[in-house]
């Protein structure tokens, strides 16, 4: 890691030099906002990993609640505004984030914009794109990706709505949206948008029926 000397013969790691100064001017505007909408703006970082908590059964050891807290504090720690102040506190999360992308397999980046008792179960290549938007009550199983679907639209990623159930081994790519109360089958492979309140299995993921249809 480079580094950069300043007055006062402070050396200064590199990684908020070139991270969080582009950060302040875009993910304050995108993250936080988002983190504030509806209820959540009355809620502390203590509130939410308490919901948190709850929502993974209140048991401190699930590797999803791990993941979802460590976010939930990278997220927090760009409310500090001075650089200086917040660069000890992006170094730990940075070490937080990677311990838990390397041992439990759950890629979960703090500028996802991540709803409130959102759950993951279990572990393992778990892969959510730094773009993506997930809602309230969202349920992440093992093996799910939410990716790009296309190199020349790297920042293409999806969106979830409330109370979507995502089933093992899901692939969700694209800017697709699940709408409220969707259900993705397990190892299904979504590239289109998926109305309220149904389910959606397959390869591609299609749309299931009802009898009465």
């Amino acid at each position: 890691m480079s580094e950069v000397q300043v007055p006062d013969n402070l050396v200064i790691p590199m990684v908020d030099q070139t991270v969080d100064q582009t950060v302040d001017q875009t993910v304050d505007q995108t993250v936080e906002p988002a983190a504030n909408e509806g209820s959540e703006e009355s809620l502390t970082l203590w509130q939410q990993i308490q919901e948190d908590w709850k929502a993974h059964g209140c048991d401190w050891t699930k590797p999803g609640f791990r993941a979802v807290a460590i976010q939930r504090f990278g997220v927090w720690r760009m409310s500090i505004k001075p650089i200086l102040l917040r660069a000890p506190l992006s170094i730990f999360y940075r070490s937080l984030y990677r311990k838990v992308r390397n041992t439990y397999g759950i890629d979960l980046p703090y500028t996802v914009q991540l709803g409130r008792r959102v759950v993951i179960e279990h572990q393992g290549a778990i892969i959510i794109h730094g773009d993506s938007v997930i809602g309230d009550d969202c349920i992440i199983r093992q093996g799910v990706t939410l990716g790009n679907r296309y190199l020349d639209r790297p920042l293409e990623a999806p969106i979830l709505g409330d109370r979507v159930n995502v089933g093992a081994g899901a692939k969700i790519l694209g800017q697709v949206h699940l709408s409220d109360d969707v259900n993705i089958g397990a190892n299904a492979v979504v590239l289109s948008d998926v109305p309220a309140g149904e389910t959606a299995v397959g390869i591609p993921a299609k749309v299931l029926k009802s009898k009465a249809e």
